[in-house]
């Protein structure tokens, strides 16, 4: 078998690797290839819930599942569920998710996609930001979970 097929091999088995953990294993690998830092900042609406910053070059992995744990209610919780529950019962469709913000731009600077869901932390297995300089803006590639393993 040649060596480039046993790379492709070894990433398939390292897939189903993840796949076989069940949900919880299901991570994505966030990907900064910009000539900058940003910043993923996990909000529930418009409330800033937590920020990764992340250098030029490097990632982060984030879990689709333990974001949504750590900043929904259960209603499990006492005390502070009920709390919980009256700040979020006003719409049920605010959701967490990830804001893509870049820290070395100005406000003149356009973003073609700020948004990540959970949905696309759970559907992709790679999101890659980078920066489209004929555009002039930060865009996003995401590469889908392989499904055959």
């Amino acid at each position: 078998m040649p060596d480039l097929g046993m790379f492709a091999l070894i990433r398939c088995l390292n897939g189903c690797q993840d796949h076989a953990n069940g949900a919880s294993g299901l991570r994505t690998r966030i990907w900064n290839l910009t000539d900058r830092p940003i910043e993923l900042q996990v909000r529930v609406g418009s409330i800033l819930k937590k920020v990764h910053t992340l250098k030029p070059g490097s990632s982060k992995k984030l879990n689709s599942k333990s974001i949504y744990k750590a900043y929904m209610p259960d209603g499990r919780a006492a005390g502070n569920a009920e709390v919980k529950r009256f700040l979020y019962y006003y719409d049920e469709g605010c959701q967490p998710y990830l804001w893509i913000h870049d820290t070395g731009g100005g406000f003149s600077r356009m973003v073609k996609q700020q948004y990540i869901s959970l949905e696309d932390l759970r559907d992709y297995s790679e999101i890659r930001i980078y920066r489209d300089h004929q555009r002039g803006c930060i865009s996003v590639r995401k590469k889908p979970r392989a499904d055959f393993c």
